[in-house]
């Protein structure tokens, strides 16, 4: 569906779904005309539902939202041309509005790290099919920047490494990290546990010898 940010992939996918359907000629060619010598029939009857039909199916696929501000043309080649122009002129705010997100999103130490990570990737995704490409290293320090101050021990790690980290290194990095910090907060968890019932357990054991000193010196 095409949406007003996914031009490319849109005129991808319609130009794939017509030509499996043998619908495409009206994108290839000009109507066919038809002389007294050459009687091209056949081949007018052929473009004319290529083209009916190339002009159905895009419709369908554009946004309502989009749709009526499109001028409707009979001739599927002009139509396709007249939703690139409309679209093409959204790009540049679109691109903007993406850089944009993507520059002020935080991690708000709330839900999946690798999911938060995969999100910002996706952006930059979007970016990328708005011919506004960012390299991966500097996506990694995008999202570097964007944790909070308690990742500063994971930032400085980062930083002190001659290497930089693909997406996935810095996934596999920040999860392992999150997997050892559970690790350590579960078995602090238990021996401040067990901690408590020893404690417990000796204050219950040393009552009766208690009871009876204080029996003693009445």
């Amino acid at each position: 569906m095409l949406n007003g940010s996914n031009f490319k992939v849109w005129k991808d996918s319609v130009e794939i779904v017509l030509d499996c359907m043998d619908l495409n000629i009206a994108l290839r060619e000009e109507k066919p005309t038809s002389t007294l010598e050459n009687l091209n029939e056949v081949k007018i009857e052929k473009w004319e539902r290529s083209n009916r039909m190339s002009i159905m199916i895009m419709k369908c696929s554009i946004s309502e939202a989009f749709r009526d501000s499109i001028t409707e043309d009979k001739n599927a080649k002009q139509f396709l041309k007249d939703v690139k122009k409309f679209f093409t002129k959204n790009e540049k705010a679109a691109a903007s509005s993406l850089l944009s997100k993507l520059v002020s999103m935080r991690y708000k130490s709330k839900g999946n790290i690798r999911e938060y990570i995969i999100q910002m990737s996706h952006l930059a995704s979007k970016l990328k099919a708005l011919k506004l490409e960012l390299f991966e290293d500097l996506l990694v320090h995008f999202i570097l920047i964007s944790l909070p101050a308690h990742f500063g021990q994971f930032k400085v790690s980062y930083n002190t490494l001659k290497d930089t980290w693909s997406l996935s290194e810095l996934i596999s990095h920040r999860v392992q990290e999150e997997e050892w910090l559970q690790q350590d907060k579960t078995e602090s968890a238990h021996m401040a546990s067990s901690s408590q019932y020893k404690r417990k357990r000796d204050t219950t054991v040393d009552a009766p010898s208690q009871q009876k000193k204080a029996k003693k010196q009445d």
